[in-house]
């Protein structure tokens, strides 16, 4: 398992929209999205000028059922 860099909230969400993650809703700063597919959800905080610590993005990607490098793979796209 590769490393997860620091990201900004717009590199996570392009990402998933990558692996076919499609915006459900937002509620403030946080943006849920679903994968229609699979019928995994998961939450992102868009919280501008901060980078998503990387136990958070491990969080995100359990929630999502998306393995790190998968991940990587869609966020080099």
């Amino acid at each position: 398992m590769s490393r997860l860099p620091q990201c900004k909230p717009r590199e996570v969400v392009r990402a998933l929209e990558v692996l076919g993650f499609v915006l459900v809703r937002q509620k403030g700063s946080h943006a849920f999205y679903r994968n229609p597919k699979t019928g995994h959800t998961t939450v992102v905080s868009m919280h501008e000028g901060h980078d998503i610590d990387r136990s958070l993005l491990y969080g995100i990607l359990r929630e999502a059922g998306v393995s790190v490098d998968d991940f990587l793979e869609a966020l080099k796209q």
